[in-house]
């Protein structure tokens, strides 16, 4: 693909992800209370979303996801109660001298909530299947046109979601005291609760 449109793409697709929204709130939240290894499994969770509406848009099946679109709805609810159980976790964790992060929280359920909350952002549905098909010839998409696009987005995701976790998780070693942890879970607890909803109310 001619380098003029896959700039014109990379600056819209990292203007998209660096945009608040439910994904940035859930990663900043997961950071500030795991750390950032806490917060990796969720952006690759979110990764894997976008690449899956990225298929979706390139091999032309953005009419299969409007036809599933009640599938789409159950996902949306599921992760955003997902996203309200984990905030519970949060809000509720007592902090000790070590980590802050609810003990039970295991990482693939983190790359799932993630997933989940991609699959039913509807501002990466916008994307995909709106803008993505006005900045990119996707009729004239050939095997290395999708590679470089795909490395793209990954880049593109990686980068800023790694981004954002390492300034909360930065943030967050700035507080060492019990009473201070204590009110980061809770700020993550809430960041967390606002993720679930604007996954629910976001249109």
């Amino acid at each position: 693909m001619d380098p003029v449109t896959l700039l014109i793409f990379t600056g819209a697709y990292a203007v998209a992800v660096l945009v608040p929204g439910p994904g940035v709130a859930a990663v900043v939240a997961r950071a500030l209370g795991g750390g950032f290894r806490g917060a990796v499994p969720m952006v690759l969770g979110i990764l894997a979303g976008d690449l899956v509406y990225f298929a979706f848009a390139v091999f032309g099946l953005a009419a299969v996801a409007n036809w599933f679109g009640p599938v789409f709805v159950v996902i949306r609810w599921a992760g955003a109660a997902y996203l309200l159980y984990i905030a519970w976790k949060f809000w509720t964790a007592r902090p000790g001298a070590e980590h802050i992060r609810p003990r039970s929280e295991r990482p693939w359920k983190t790359f799932l909530a993630g997933f989940s909350l991609t699959m039913g952002n509807p501002k990466t549905i916008v994307f995909y299947l709106g803008i993505l098909p006005t900045v990119v010839p996707l009729g004239e998409m050939t095997a290395l046109a999708f590679t470089e696009l795909t490395a793209i987005v990954v880049v593109v995701l990686l980068v800023i979601g790694f981004g954002y976790a390492w300034l909360a998780s930065r943030a967050r070693d700035l507080f060492q005291s019990p009473r201070a942890l204590g009110r980061l879970n809770k700020t993550a607890g809430v960041m967390m609760a606002t993720a679930a909803g604007l996954v629910v109310w976001q249109h």
